[in-house]
Formats: C-alpha cells, sequence, structure tokens
C-alpha cells in the first residue's frame, strides 16, 4: 500500500513520506504498532503532502484507516466475514485516490493525507483482549475486542496530523463498524462530525456525485461507554462509541468521521459495479475544492 501511495505521488504530484516500524516506534504511536505487531508484514504510516496554494496555511487533513486484512486479530472473525478483509484499507485508498485527483486537477487548496497502514493478523506475539496500551496521544486504553483495531490505529493517526502536521480540520475515512452495515445498510454512510457547517458542505460535495450520507448522533452521553475501571478509555462499543472514542485523539479541532463500511465493498446502490467502490473520492474531491 504504501509502495502504491509513492507512485501515486510521483504520477500525480503530491509529496509522499512513509514512515518504517522504527520512525512510527520514534513518534509514540504505540496503539498503531499494538495493531501491527503479530503481523509478518510490518506497519507504514503513509503521509501525503498536497501544496496547492502557498499563500494559505490552511491545511485539510484527511485520516484514511489502511488495514490490508483484518481477521480480527484473537477476537477471531467468523470465516465467512473474513472473504472480503482486503476491503479493510477502503478509507486509505479513497484518501489516496482524492490526493490524486486534488493534484492532477490541480485545485489551489493545500492537503494532508495520512494513513496508518498495518495488517491485524494472529501471532505469539499478537496483542491481546485484557491488554492496556499506550498511544500517540499519551492516553492509555483497555483492549476489549481485538476486532475493534481500526479505531487503535486512527487514533494515532489523528494524533500524529494534529500535532505534526498542523492541519486546520479533519476527516477521517474508515471502513470501521459492523454496525454502521446494520444501521445505513450498503449504500448509505454515516457521517459524525463536531462542526456543522463542515457536515453541510461535505453533504453538498457528495450528493453532487450521488454519494448518499447520513449524519448519525454525536451526543457526550455516548462517551459512558468509553470510560474504563483500568485505562484512560476502553475501546469497546459500536459506531457511534467509535466516533467518540476518536474524536477525543483530534483534542479540539473540526473534526468529521465517515464510516464506510457497508458503502466501500460491494455496494447495492446502483451507482457501483462489485467489489470496491471508491466511494467519496469524488465527495471529498469536491469538498476539499470548495472548502
Amino acid at each position: 500500500l504504501a509502495e502504491r501511495a509513492v507512485e501515486a505521488g510521483k504520477e500525480s504530484g503530491f509529496e509522499v513520506e512513509v514512515f518504517d516500524e522504527k520512525q512510527i516506534e520514534e513518534l509514540g504511536m504505540k496503539a498503531f504498532l499494538e495493531v501491527g505487531k503479530g503481523s509478518v508484514h510490518k506497519p507504514r504510516l503513509i503521509v501525503m503532502r498536497y501544496k496547492g496554494n502557498a499563500n494559505s496555511d490552511e491545511r485539510v487533513g484527511l485520516v484514511g484507516k489502511g488495514l490490508t486484512f483484518d481477521t480480527g486479530g484473537y477476537s477471531l472473525k467468523p470465516s465467512a466475514s473474513m472473504d472480503t478483509m482486503k476491503s479493510d484499507m477502503g478509507g486509505a485508498a479513497a484518501v489516496i485516490g482524492t490526493m490524486k485527483a486534488l493534484a492532477q486537477n490541480k485545485v489551489e487548496k493545500n492537503v494532508v493525507a495520512v494513513v496508518a497502514a498495518c495488517e491485524n493478523a494472529i501471532s505469539g506475539g499478537s496483542y491481546k483482549p485484557g491488554d492496556i496500551i499506550g498511544s500517540m496521544a499519551g492516553k492509555t486504553i483497555e483492549v476489549l475486542n481485538t476486532d475493534a483495531e481500526g479505531r487503535l490505529a486512527l487514533a494515532d493517526a489523528i494524533t500524529y496530523i494534529v500535532r505534526n502536521e498542523k492541519v486546520s480540520e479533519i476527516i477521517d475515512v474508515a471502513t470501521l463498524t459492523g454496525a454502521m452495515m446494520v444501521a445505513l445498510g450498503t449504500f448509505t454512510t454515516g457521517v459524525f462530525s463536531n462542526r456543522d457547517e463542515v457536515y453541510s458542505l461535505l453533504e453538498k460535495s457528495c450528493s453532487k456525485y450521488g454519494e448518499r450520507i447520513w449524519r448519525m448522533p454525536l451526543d457526550e452521553e455516548f462517551a459512558e461507554d468509553l470510560k474504563s475501571d483500568v485505562a484512560d478509555l476502553k475501546h469497546m462499543g459500536g459506531a457511534i462509541s467509535a466516533a467518540k472514542f476518536l474524536e477525543i485523539f483530534a483534542e479540539g479541532t473540526p473534526w468529521t468521521h465517515m464510516d464506510i463500511a457497508g458503502t466501500a465493498y460491494n455496494n447495492s446502490s446502483k451507482w457501483y459495479k462489485k467489489g470496491a467502490s471508491g466511494v467519496h473520492v469524488r465527495g471529498l474531491y469536491e469538498y476539499c475544492k470548495n472548502r
């Protein structure tokens, strides 16, 4: 995935920096490393920078979930649920595609995209339910289900893009929860946002291309699900709890989360064929162009 991102940057005209596992460790991205340490394929942090407006300090930040395969770890998925888990990097693909579109069309905006790429596999060294792990933000996290790995990788990626890239706002894109598929099916993306104006423009941008999104609640009561007796946070719960978890790591930055679990692959909308849908590349491109 990192190699393909580098190729995309060279082809389209944006900068790509790839961090290996040692550099990721030096950054303190403990949660991200925990997810990937069970695989022989080591994690990569992919940072893409498109500078379309040298006269502006504003930078939109995009974050993509890059789980190149997800077994569920020790909280093992059923075999039938694993068949399409090569698609668990759909969020990463969406932000890489968006960066290509912005660069090729020479959009006069500055955009930074970050992908936490790894594989959630099983080995003697894999993280386990009950573990307490660290994070780049310095928060401890109680692991209760190793198949809720996406929010751990994304948490560190969000911390990185806030602290190291100094973005003005964040949109993260992830095939995050089966609960979202239950709620909205396979042709509508659930979106969580702590800024009304961001959601309004995103909805307008996506609807231009027939990409359906629906705003989900983000009430403070859902933060109760994240309380742990033995750590700062626990990472259990469904789509809304997962979103509340991610919002904490945005550290007050305007933040929006797109859960594409149902729409990224084998989308049942008439607009998409079977397989990878490429959903929200067009909507994110339009959003960045008009922000």
